[in-house]
């Protein structure tokens, strides 16, 4: 079934006319909502914690932060916009007590509603407004006059008017401009661990390190390991972005090709699909999210351990001093 997609002509920013939108956060997604939805007319009021790095940020962007319990007393939609691991405290000690009937209650990733971390009284509205981009570039791309993709879900519709809130929101961000895919809290947060898990980061990065292995366990110096394995993954990345998987194939090599079209379904086999299989079915059943949890409660000791294994791979020492060379990867 092909997905339900609104644009400019299918939101009303006026929506939000008389009414104040909060954002809980003002990190880099926090920060790109807050001065888009500014910028598109919409009354914002920002929280974040006194002292922080990020408090001086919202300073200096024109903002006044205030605690998130003033900020959900005083908005009629609220969007969650700190780490999952710190929703459910956030919620139950400022958002909970202050949130009265008929507000909305927003998150850009349905984690905590879909794993039950938050369960909201049943006289509110859930939504979700997730821009399919990071923060800096949700604000880059509105500064431009285009816009980000987002995605866009209703969890609770108690006032009827849920998602047309949604949709507000986000053309407020600038994501109408572009497309705004309909979704559930569901689909989004299974998919999003999935991608997450088997392909942006965990597939990816595990890839990354096996191939540097191999070549350098073969005798081959770690510099140019580090370049063929890693370096070079963006330029073929960018190309599938901007041309799908065949339009990188057409700008490649021919030998290139015609090793990826051999040798990849060698190196990521039929067993690999089963394990990705394996990957989906724990993060379906909730077993992947009552691990992270009790994680979080113990004090992380395995996340710290594999975080700091990783630190102390050949492949970070390596690929420091190869960056080092390369003067237009450093941020401005």
């Amino acid at each position: 079934m092909a997905a339900k997609i609104y644009y400019e002509k299918d939101a009303d920013i006026n929506f939000f006319k008389g009414k104040k939108v909060g954002i809980i956060g003002y990190g880099s997604q926090g920060r790109a909502h807050a001065l888009n939805l500014k910028d598109s007319g919409v009354e914002v009021l920002v929280s974040e914690l006194e002292g922080t790095s990020n408090y001086k940020k919202a300073l200096d962007d024109g903002f006044k932060p205030l605690s998130a319990a003033e900020v959900t007393k005083k908005s009629d939609a609220i969007m969650m916009l700190v780490q999952d691991n710190a929703q459910p405290f956030v919620y139950r000690e400022f958002i909970a007590p202050n949130l009265s009937e008929g507000k909305a209650l927003g998150f850009a990733h349905g984690f905590s509603i879909h794993f039950h971390q938050i369960v909201p009284p049943s006289n509110i509205d859930v939504y979700m407004v997730a821009p399919k981009g990071p923060g800096d570039l949700v604000r880059d791309q509105f500064i431009q006059g285009k816009g980000v993709p987002c995605i866009v879900a209703v969890q609770q519709n108690y006032t009827g008017n849920a998602m047309k809130l949604a949709l507000a929101y986000a053309k407020g961000l600038g994501g109408t401009r572009c497309g705004v895919v309909e979704t559930t809290f569901k689909e989004e947060t299974e998919t999003d661990l999935f991608g997450e898990q088997v392909v942006l980061c965990g597939g990816a990065t595990q890839l990354i390190k096996y191939a540097f292995e191999t070549l350098v366990e073969a005798g081959y110096q770690p510099e140019v390991a580090y370049y063929e394995t890693c370096h070079e993954l963006k330029l073929i990345v960018d190309l599938i972005i901007e041309r799908g998987i065949q339009g990188m194939r057409q700008v490649i090599s021919d030998t290139a090709e015609y090793g990826d079209m051999t040798r990849g379904p060698v190196v990521i086999d039929e067993g690999v699909k089963e394990n990705m299989k394996q990957v989906l079915a724990d993060i379906q059943s909730g077993a992947f999210a009552r691990e992270w949890i009790v994680e979080n409660t113990v004090g992380r000791p395995v996340y710290n351990a594999l975080k700091k294994q990783a630190e102390q791979h050949l492949i970070e020492e390596v690929g420091k001093k190869m960056r080092d060379m390369m003067p237009w990867l450093k941020k401005k």
